[in-house]
């Protein structure tokens, strides 16, 4: 068990293989000392819009979290090095502040009929954790390096990873019974963000409750819904401090999905140097192509007709919106990889990359040719505005995703959005408390 007064969790000897859950001192925005916690909230860093998105939010609340998770500075050595001065600064000014005793945190999320409540805590990272955390995603190493100089620089977890797992079928066990119980409590904070989410956040402090958690829990493994860069993260950030280290756990939130089951959403792509006029020539004899009518809700639901039927995309950003679907099985056969499950060679991000990214359109998969954004309306405003291709996706199934995860088979990156994202800066972990 953790040594509670530390605050540190402590390495032990429990050998099941589970998801092994810790408590520790979170550290929160004083709410007196800024605007409003909503105005000092951000997206996980990967969902900011940028530029847009990130301007709006730093001119929201000179706090913003966002300056930490996203500095803005000439180099990438000059950005860390902001982001611990901002920290060490808003530290010791009292904008921040440490709870005074290390715990676990329910946090819930609530939005119109979607509830969605789930635990924060500090996983601990071992040997085992391929077998326990499931990643479905590939993730690019340079991100994976701009993550760790940060981590390394300020010495914090700036915001949790997504992870879900599925509990008992009848929804009881020691996690869903104490987050009921403790949801019944007055919370540590309440606020609204401005897209109409309600946000509560409650510690669990109580010895008892923190040792039914931890037990319930590593009965389970767990499917990492957001957050793939960060987990590579956390474990290349493991292996290079010998341990024992406040580098063994990475923060997390842990949400069961059978009570409370998130919503999957596509993330697309926005094709910087590549106009529509030109993907669609590229696209002739391969696909078939129509114009569909809008508006965009409409259009993606002509999107989401289509692939009931096969791959299938949405193509925009010339003012009109072209369903691209059909493609020629000899192409599919010459460019899709075959030694990969059937169902992840049928994937429509799979087919996306391998046959038109690589092949069609021959696009590279950078920075500077390819963007991945979660939202539908943003992606096709700034194709219009910049002169790209909007390409829309339709949204994979969890039981898919969870189906290649557990076979050990990694989808093409940004292949899925699971949702509502945790809020980025109701919560920190200090790795030196």
């Amino acid at each position: 068990m953790d040594d509670a007064g530390s605050g540190r969790p402590q390495p032990d000897d429990q050998t099941a293989r589970g998801l092994d859950l810790a408590p520790f001192r979170g550290v929160r925005y004083v709410p007196d000392r800024v605007g409003s916690l909503a105005a000092v909230t951000s997206p996980p860093y990967d969902v900011v819009v940028r530029p847009d998105g990130l301007h709006h939010l730093e001119s929201a609340d000179p706090h913003n979290i966002v300056r930490l998770i996203l500095p803005q500075a000439v180099s990438p050595t000059a950005r860390t090095e902001r982001a611990a001065d901002t920290l060490g600064r808003w530290l010791s000014d009292g904008v921040l502040a440490a709870d005074p005793v290390p715990g676990l945190y329910v946090y819930e999320q609530h939005h119109g009929d979607h509830l969605q409540r789930g635990v924060i805590g500090a996983l601990r990272l071992s040997e085992a954790s391929e077998g326990v955390v499931l990643p479905h995603e590939d993730v690019m190493d340079p991100v994976v390096a701009d993550r760790a100089a940060l981590m390394l620089a300020t010495n914090a977890n700036l915001e949790p990873l997504l992870l879900t797992y599925r509990g008992d079928a009848d929804g009881g066990g020691g996690t869903a019974t104490v987050i009921d119980r403790v949801s019944e409590r007055d919370p540590l904070l309440t606020t609204t963000t401005e897209d109409g989410v309600r946000h509560r956040l409650w510690s669990v402090t109580a010895p008892g409750e923190i040792k039914e958690i931890r037990a319930d829990l590593l009965r389970h493994q767990a499917l990492i819904a957001d957050g793939h860069h960060r987990w590579a993260t956390y474990l290349r950030l493991r292996t290079a401090h010998p341990s024992p280290s406040p580098w063994d756990h990475g923060l997390v939130l842990l949400v069961d999905t059978v009570r409370y089951p998130l919503r999957v959403r596509a993330i697309h792509r926005l094709l910087h140097r590549l106009p529509v006029a030109r993907a669609l020539t590229a696209l002739e004899g391969h696909f078939r192509v129509r114009t569909v009518p809008g508006p965009l809700d409409q259009a993606m639901a002509a999107l989401g007709a289509a692939t009931a039927e096969g791959n299938a995309f949405l193509l925009t950003g010339d003012g009109a919106f072209h369903l691209v679907d059909r493609p020629d099985p000899g192409l599919l056969a010459r460019t899709v990889p075959g030694d990969r499950p059937a169902a992840w060679r049928g994937l429509d991000a799979t087919v996306l990359h391998s046959v038109l990214l690589d092949h069609v359109w021959g696009v590279p998969d950078s920075p500077e040719q390819i963007a991945y954004i979660h939202d539908t309306a943003a992606t096709v405003a700034k194709a219009e505005r910049d002169g790209g291709t909007a390409v829309l996706l339709h949204p994979v199934h969890e039981d898919v995703v969870r189906e290649l995860a557990q076979q050990g088979v990694t989808m093409p990156r940004k292949s899925t959005s699971f949702g509502p994202k945790p809020a980025t800066g109701l919560v920190l972990r200090d790795l030196g408390l």
